[in-house]
Order: structure tokens, then sequence, then C-alpha cells
């Protein structure tokens, strides 16, 4: 039996999103997502609680801003600061067994996209790359991931990068049964690409949710 995997989401411990922990795990089961990574900015609390409510299904994960680029990072136990050099956040999520790729490493529009001398400089270190991301303005970001990973001979993972519960398994990895890291690491070659892009607008969600937290 195959699992389908979102491996990029977000709640409202994000700061542009507003997606409870409740909202976030009734969206997951309504859109038949077997595994959901949650990868908040540079936190935790907003995974673990939606760990508790399913724990089956949720999967502790963050989005980690480092001094080059975002990482982003599944099966995380303890929470990793913001602001730390890309090497020192990778070696602080091995030490606990972290399963680690890059966020959207290409994508122009984002603050967290990545150089690419210092993409190859972490390359050896990483699980995987991530090669769909549902968010991407620009498909040709995407494609430059794929060709990037198939270069460096790493898989790839796949995320809808939901701010928003409708958001939700936009894009997904389906892959075989694991559990835990070491599991995930043996079976992400195997994963296969399902979704599509999400409309342009759907950034405006995550705009509207910075304006909400900073006028209520």
């Amino acid at each position: 039996m195959s699992l389908q995997v979102d491996f990029h989401t977000h709640t409202f411990e994000s700061k542009d999103s507003l997606t409870s922990p409740e909202r976030f795990v009734a969206a997951a089961c309504r859109k038949n997502l077997d595994r959901v990574v949650v990868t908040d900015h540079n936190n935790i609390a907003g995974a673990q609680a939606t760990y508790n409510l399913d724990p089956e299904r949720i999967i502790v994960g963050e989005e980690i801003m480092t001094t080059r680029g975002e990482i982003l990072a599944a099966f995380v136990t303890e929470e990793i600061p913001r602001g730390l050099s890309p090497r020192e956040t990778i070696k602080r999520l091995r030490d606990q067994g972290a399963f680690i790729s890059v966020s959207h490493p290409f994508d122009s529009w984002r603050h967290g996209a990545w150089k690419l001398e210092d993409l190859l400089d972490i390359t050896p270190l990483v699980d995987a790359i991530e090669i769909f991301n549902a968010r991407c303005t620009n498909a040709v970001d995407n494609q430059k991931a794929v060709e990037f990973a198939l270069a460096q001979h790493l898989p790839g993972t796949a995320g809808s990068d939901a701010h928003a519960a409708f958001e939700l398994g936009k894009a997904r990895l389906v892959l075989p049964q694991f559990a835990g890291p070491d599991e995930l690491r043996k079976v992400i070659r195997e994963g296969q690409i399902q979704g599509s892009l999400s409309p342009f607008w759907v950034h405006f969600a995550s705009y509207y949710a910075r304006w909400r937290k900073m006028v209520v």
C-alpha cells in the first residue's frame, strides 16, 4: 500500500498562515493525505500541536531560514533557530536524525531561494531537494530544481507549501510505506509526484494572514 505525502505545509504558527491544527487535520483527511509534514517557519510548536491531534498522519517538521536560504526538514524533535549557517543548521538536524531537504531552491520570487554556489556546498549533506512546490509562481523554477537534483543524483520531494487549509495536498509525493526518517531515506527515490501549481492568488491568503496578525 502506498502513502500520499505532502512534504511542505504551514499552520498558524507561521506568521503568514491562519490555519489552526484542528482545521489542518480536518483538511488533510478530506484530501486523503496519508502523511503530512508540518513545516512552520523557524518553529515546531504548530507541528507538535497538530501531531498531537493525529499522530499517525502528521510528521513534525520545520522550514528554517539560514544565512543562505531555507532548509526543509521532517522528523524534527528539537526546534532549530533561524539565522544559523546552512552547515550548522544541517549539523543540528543530523544530530537529531531528521530528514533534510531544501525548500524551493530556485524560486526567484522567494526570500529563501538559494545561490547556486551555496546550494552546491550543502548538496552532499542533504537527503533530498524539493523539486515540486505548488506555490512556485513560475513552473520553470521547479524544472530547474528537477534538473539540479538529477545532476547531483539527489531524490526529490513535493509539497503544496499550503498556508491555507484548502491548499493542502495540491502537490504530493506517492511513496511506499515508511516509518521514521531512516525508512524515508530508503524509499524516497521511489516517489511519484502528483499535483499541479496553485493559482497565483493563493499568495494573497498569506498577505492577509500577516495583516490580520498585525492588527489583531
